[in-house]
């Protein structure tokens, strides 16, 4: 699976405890060669660390143990290492398991937990910067799942829809004389309004920025219709595209959606100054985590890349540098901007991911505070 399958109904499953052990897996991935060539060794050295530590552990009965290293040698003869990305997560409990590919690199760890570890998937989510498209005509509205990565058709939630009745009528659309007058029909009024009140309710179970595409008169038509097409982040002014094909419609949308981004990475910089002016900001890693934790965070900016291995000592966060990672004396989180993120998005904040070096000045990670 792909991070545009997380849904808050999977993620919520995903947190729920189970029996103990349910087993996660993480490592990085690469997307070509030469470099590819190390994944399928180290993901077959990684499963045997999880097995060995399965054995180790007493709490583990032995009919568990056997069904987890069945489910991990599946997990393995499934995985195409081919169509890899840059980072991978297996959970494996007994009778399951599932193979998650994310966009984002993620540390090598081996997690035996009673609930999986989520963190990974979740901040590669908000890094995808995930968004909707709704392609609208006269006779057929679709609604795709886009992200930086790609674009899917959704096809749930009422979508797609069409007209109860299509007019046809030759006579009665050249009585019309012109394009625009299909909308103006109260069997399209009607549909158009339907597709309002289908997009409203996957808005507010899922919100993200909508873009429309469509012509000028269906996306009119559309806004006439109901209020939540008026709010859309962007709009396309072509047709043709109720049907994609996906990939055409994911490149010919790209310009809108990364004007999109670029005025909301100006709005992003604009409340940090704000915020320093009214002194509600905290920058760096340590200060941010410690106000996500306390749940003061209102907005966490943070660099598309950014990823830091760090020491937590005496309640504070120190960076660990190349080498010293298996030193002893306090825990090591390799993963800690994926936790920051997951424990950010949990307490409500917003999490805005922005491009590298936008954040330079603040050590790649800054907050707008509630208080």
């Amino acid at each position: 699976m792909e991070t545009h399958a997380l849904t808050s109904a999977l993620l919520q499953e995903l947190r729920a405890p189970q029996p103990y052990p349910v087993v996660s897996l993480s490592m990085p991935t690469h997307r070509r060669e030469p470099d590819n060539a190390q994944d399928g060794v180290r993901l077959r050295n990684l499963v045997a660390e999880a097995v060995h530590r399965l054995e180790a552990d007493e709490d583990v009965p032995r009919k568990v143990r056997i069904d987890l290293k069945e489910q991990l040698d599946r997990a393995v003869s499934d995985l195409d290492l081919r169509h890899a990305q840059d980072g991978l997560v297996i959970f494996v409990r007994p009778g399951e398991h599932q193979l998650w590919s994310l966009p984002r690199t993620v540390p090598e760890r081996i997690v035996l937990s009673d609930t999986y570890l989520t963190r990974n998937l979740v901040a590669a989510k908000a890094q995808a910067r995930p968004y909707w498209v709704l392609a609208v005509a006269a006779d057929r509205a679709t609604l795709w799942d886009g992200s930086v990565e790609a674009l899917r058709e959704h096809t749930a939630d009422g979508f797609p829809q069409e007209p109860e009745e299509i007019q046809t009528d030759p006579q009665r659309e050249e009585r019309q004389g012109d394009t625009p007058s299909t909308f103006r029909d109260e069997t399209t009024r009607q549909y158009l309004r339907g597709v309002d009140a289908a997009l409203a309710a996957v808005l507010a179970a899922h919100p993200r920025p909508l873009y429309l595409v469509g012509l000028a008169p269906a996306v009119g038509g559309l806004e006439e219709a109901g209020s939540v097409a008026r709010t859309a982040a962007g709009k396309l002014l072509k047709g043709g595209f109720t049907n994609g094909p996906a990939q055409e419609l994911h490149t010919q949308l790209r310009p809108t959606v990364e004007e999109f981004e670029r005025a909301s990475a100006e709005r992003v910089a604009k409340r940090l100054d704000e915020a320093r002016g009214r002194r509600t900001f905290a920058a760096g890693l340590d200060e941010v985590w410690e106000a996500v934790r306390e749940g003061r965070a209102a907005l966490v900016a943070v660099e598309d890349n950014y990823q830091q291995t760090v020491r937590l000592q005496d309640g504070h966060l120190a960076p660990v540098g190349p080498g010293d990672e298996k030193s002893a004396g306090h825990e090591v989180r390799e993963d800690i901007v994926d936790e920051l993120v997951e424990a950010a998005l949990d307490s409500g904040a917003e999490v805005v991911f922005l491009p590298d070096d936008a954040l330079a000045a603040h050590d790649r990670i800054a907050a707008d505070l509630r208080y």
